[in-house]
C-alpha cells in the first residue's frame, strides 16, 4: 500500500537560518518556524497556541534561504516529516523531528510578515521571484455531467 509523508506550513522564522556544509560540500540550512493557531476557549475568550517546527533545507535552496530569509519573516514550507536520532555532547541519545523542505517560498518583504512588499538583496537588487502558492482546486459547474 502507498503512503504519504507531506507537511505544508506557513509561519514566521524564529531566528535567521544557519547555513552549514557537509564534509562532501553539500549546503544545509536550518531554522525554527512558528505557526500560530487562534481559537476561542470554552468561555468564548480568544486564545493563541504557537507550535515550533525545525526546518531543514538542502542544497542551493538552503543557500538561498540563508541569503533572503531572516528572523520574523513569513515563509511557506512544503516538505516531509523526518525523525532522527543523534548523540549530544555528553553521549546521550536524543531524538529530533524535522521538516525536510523540498519547497520554500518567501512571503512578504525582507523583514516583513505576511503583509506584502518585495524582498531585496543586500545590494538593493530585487530578490528572485518565488513561485506562487498553489491555489486550491475549485469544482467547476458543468451542465454536461451525466449525473
Amino acid at each position: 500500500m502507498a503512503s504519504v509523508n507531506k507537511a505544508i506550513l506557513i509561519g514566521n522564522l524564529g531566528k535567521d537560518p544557519e547555513l552549514r556544509y557537509t564534509p562532501s560540500g553539500q549546503a544545509v540550512a536550518s531554522f525554527p518556524l512558528a505557526t500560530t493557531e487562534r481559537y476561542k476557549d470554552k468561555d468564548g475568550n480568544w486564545q493563541e497556541r504557537t507550535d515550533w517546527h525545525n526546518i531543514v533545507v538542502w542544497g542551493r535552496q538552503g543557500e538561498t534561504a540563508k541569503e533572503y530569509l531572516t528572523k520574523g519573516r513569513s515563509a511557506y514550507i512544503e516538505g516531509r516529516i523526518q525523525t532522527r536520532s543523534y548523540d549530544d555532547r555528553d553521549g546521550n541519545k536524543k531524538w529530533i523531528t524535522e521538516i525536510v523542505a523540498n519547497r520554500v517560498q518567501f512571503l512578504g518583504g525582507r523583514g516583513e510578515g505576511a503583509g506584502g512588499g518585495r524582498a531585496e538583496t543586500a545590494k538593493g537588487e530585487p530578490a528572485p521571484e518565488a513561485e506562487s502558492i498553489p491555489e486550491p482546486l475549485v469544482a467547476q459547474e458543468d451542465d454536461d455531467l451525466p449525473f
